[in-house]
């Protein structure tokens, strides 16, 4: 049996026709620069290639899994990869729902929960039941109250789902917040209606609704001063505007007066009424709902449930004194320990029906400690996760599978782990490799590095001066090999960036008392003027004292808008600062015409460099508007084919083969390159390109400043990881004109980058630093933290154990 994967002729992307052999049933870490070829390797080259010979293998159609551009690969094992695009997105979905967790709560509950009668107030001790994982969609049977006789809903397990009509709050649907106008988003106090208050409305839709305000208030027997600034206008006028004749806040000023019924007769919809109708419409479209939140919508934690998502009889259940909402809210380190004592606590009938039950909730907890989120509680929703940590609950699941002689591509799974995890993490790699599988990672830490069977050092450089294999072997062999740059941070050759010393400052921002989540009346002051990290362990609190407090009061202060800052007592020094950006891992764009060129701006003046080169109107040059792209594929470059009972598949355009232009367009060159080739070309080969074209070659350096010379221009925007997106944000941050003292907050910017990349990122930094700006991060790379100028740690661990000041200084490294 051949005991190697071998690759031959690798040529996919920047892949220059490589060769190699990794070792079976070991754990192999391929690494490299941001944009060397490692994750094409990994994951467009051996896991596409291993889908597609296991489905050819079983007899399936293959048409939709292209084979990668390689001249053979033998050896392969059927693959499995867990990458950072796994996250579900929908508010439904919390860590409960999408690890099975809770579903085995919910079956416990409603096997052996107690609850009050609504008749006698009594407890109902358990039935027992048979049906408890009946049809969870179905009336629950209703049983007599063995007290009173009062029929009782049956307990099933639907009662205990958020995402059913027998649990849901009937309020917020199970969502556990609600949506609510924010008043001094959508009018100005100080205007009256005539005058433009409502800020969403032009002067042509004001004319149009001010008779209609007019007739609503006479149809009521009141008159609507429309040239009255909207804060001196009374109550009933105020609701009259904001939510309309139909709503229950202006009804109730008129209980008995049926509502006008045309718009004529004064049948108004309420500004809020009507953008929160037209949010609830478009429920499947994220940027319109987003844009609505920005423009004047708030969600605030649904005050019937208090945010539980549950309705009131499945809240009151208990197993043991503990309700099922109480359950969802603990750590997962504190679950497991409830879990252990629950044997204890239980006895008879009661163990015997739950034992099998308890036993598997055990073993799926004790596998999510593994891979390092015991911080994480059941119910938090999905979507605030971070990559790493939706990864490792992938990565958590699958210890639990058992399968054996699979190939494993994860990629980069510390990102968002504090270094004390990750010698738990590798521990977790190598149980999945002593099952006898190949787990393969795309990874930088130097500790997981250290720790691997097999390492391979793909570059030398990024992009076009990638592709290549530098070194292989044992972790000792690549450390000690020349010319690789990994191998230098190895063995230590390269040092570790080093903090410029310069200490506390006069001015800074003060946070007192913070309380939000974990944080326990934390006050911390953050000295401006200086490189600062906030550090500690996952779940400790930094993201909720940097981006829920900090950086929500920064924009109500500066900007007068936004979510309020969670709960504190205060931020002081503001005076000291003319403005805050905040730059998140949220992505740029949610659709693939959004790309790195789009994005950055600039793609505007390369379109006026073709321009001026063919003597083209600048707009034949944008994919985006008809003119010069090609009409077949509009631009995208790629037909999507719906296939009966399969999704839908992207094929390359026949029209323009790809390359979204017309003819004439393509005929245009400069510098020997034509638009399409521009936008496949990467930042660092583009900088080449107009290197005598300042407006673009300083948008470029910018990226490529921040880590980002190995993106190609025309990357869809969907496709970015969150660290390239946070880097991309703060390369166009870095184009425009910084006002003095401005105060940059970034989460985790080193996301995804090789040490090499790491330094050249802290030296944009440092040089925001010397301008007079305020740079905070949130990171647990340590080469940040060596670099930085103060340190800020919170912990001591995560979750219920986080959330205290640990120590603040200089880092003294």
């Amino acid at each position: 049996m051949d005991d190697c994967i071998r690759v031959t002729g690798a040529r996919l992307n920047n892949l220059k026709n490589v060769s190699l052999s990794l070792p079976k049933n070991k754990l192999v870490v391929l690494t490299g620069l941001s944009g060397s070829g490692k994750s094409t390797l990994a994951f467009d080259t051996l896991h596409r290639e291993g889908q597609r010979q296991y489905l050819e293998s079983l007899g399936m159609v293959t048409g939709f899994v292209s084979k990668p551009a390689v001249d053979s690969i033998t050896g392969l094992s059927p693959s499995i990869s867990v990458d950072q695009h796994l996250t579900n997105r929908s508010p439904r979905s919390t860590v409960g729902t999408v690890t099975e967790v809770f579903t085995y709560l919910r079956l416990l509950w409603s096997r052996i929960g107690i609850r009050p009668c609504p008749g006698c107030g009594k407890d109902i001790p358990p039935s027992y039941a048979d049906d408890a994982e009946a049809d969870e969609d179905a009336e629950p049977e209703q049983r007599p109250c063995p007290h009173c006789s009062t029929p009782v809903p049956e307990l099933v397990m639907g009662s205990f789902s958020f995402n059913k009509p027998a649990g849901a709050c009937p309020v917020c649907t199970g969502l556990g917040e609600v949506i609510r106008p924010d008043v001094r988003r959508l009018v100005d106090e100080g205007k009256p209606v005539a005058q433009g208050a409502v800020k969403g409305w032009n002067a042509k839709y004001t004319d149009w609704s001010l008779p209609v305000l007019r007739a609503a208030a006479a149809h009521h027997g009141f008159t609507f001063d429309t040239d009255t600034p909207f804060g001196e206008l009374d109550a009933i006028q105020q609701a009259l505007l904001l939510h309309g004749v139909d709503s229950p806040e202006f009804r109730k000023h008129f209980p008995d007066t049926t509502p006008p019924a045309t718009v004529t007769a004064g049948r108004f919809e309420g500004v809020a009424t009507a953008l929160l109708r037209r949010y609830n419409d478009r429920a499947d479209d994220a940027d319109y709902r987003e844009r609505a939140e920005q423009q004047g919508l708030v969600k605030q934690p649904c005050a019937e449930c208090g945010g539980t998502r549950l309705c009131a009889p499945a809240r009151a259940v208990t197993v043991h004194g503990l309700t099922v909402v109480e359950a969802a809210r603990l750590p997962l380190t504190d679950l497991g320990t409830w879990l252990t004592g629950l044997r204890e606590r239980s006895g008879g009938d009661e163990w015997l029906l739950v034992e099998p039950v308890v036993a598997d909730l055990e073993e799926r907890v004790r596998r999510l400690l593994d891979v390092g989120v015991g911080y994480l509680t059941l119910g938090q929703a999905t979507p605030s996760l971070s990559a790493g940590e939706t990864q490792r609950l992938r990565l958590a699941a699958l210890l639990g599978s058992g399968l054996t002689g699979v190939l494993y591509v994860l990629d980069e799974p510390t990102i968002g782990l504090h270094p004390s995890d990750t010698a738990r993490l590798i521990g977790v790699l190598r149980r999945l490799r002593d099952l006898g599988n190949t787990v393969l990672v795309v990874e930088h830490d130097l500790e997981v590095l250290r720790a691997a069977d097999h390492v391979v050092d793909v570059g030398p450089g990024a992009g076009r001066d990638g592709g290549r294999i530098v070194a292989e072997g044992t972790p000792q062999e690549v450390a000690g090999a020349e010319g690789s740059v990994t191998g230098a941070y190895l063995s230590g050759r390269l040092p570790a960036p080093r903090s410029r010393g310069r200490g506390d400052g006069d001015a800074g921002l003060v946070i007192r008392g913070a309380r939000a989540h974990n944080l326990k009346d934390v006050t911390v002051r953050i000295p401006l003027g200086r490189l600062v990290t906030v550090t500690g362990p996952s779940g400790s609190g930094k993201s909720t004292l940097l981006l829920d407090i900090l950086g929500r009061a920064a924009r109500r202060h500066f900007h007068g808008a936004g979510e309020l800052p969670a709960e504190h007592d205060g931020i002081d020094g503001w005076e000291h600062l003319s403005k805050a950006v905040l730059i998140d891992q949220a992505p740029v764009g949610r659709v693939p015409r959004s790309n790195a060129a789009t994005y950055s701006d600039v793609f505007t003046p390369i379109r006026e460099v073709f321009a001026a080169a063919g003597r083209l109107p600048a707009g034949r040059f944008s994919f985006n508007v008809p003119g010069g792209r090609c009409e077949r594929c509009e631009g995208a470059g790629v037909l999507t084919v719906r296939m009966h009972f399969l999704p839908a598949v992207p094929v390359r355009c026949p029209g323009c083969r790809g390359r979204r232009f017309r003819p004439e367009v393509l005929a245009v060159r400069y510098a020997g390159h034509d638009i399409a080739q521009v936008l496949e070309a990467t930042v660092d080969e583009a900088l080449e390109v107009f290197r005598d074209v300042p407006a673009v070659a300083t948008r470029l350096r910018r990226m490529a400043d921040v880590g980002l010379g190995y993106l190609p221009l025309g990357q869809p925007a969907t496709t970015l990881s969150g660290g390239e997106a946070q880097r991309l944000k703060l390369a166009k941050e870095l184009g425009r004109r910084a006002s003095d003292r401005t105060l940059y907050v970034l989460d985790e910017p080193t996301t995804g980058l090789h040490a090499a990349d790491t330094a050249r990122l802290l030296d944009a930094l440092q040089r925001l630093v010397d301008a007079g700006h305020s740079v905070i991060t949130i990171e647990h790379n340590t080469d940040v933290m060596r670099a930085s100028d103060w340190l800020i740690d919170l912990g001591p661990q995560g979750g219920a154990g986080g959330g205290r000041l640990i120590s603040q200084g200089a880092p003294g490294m």
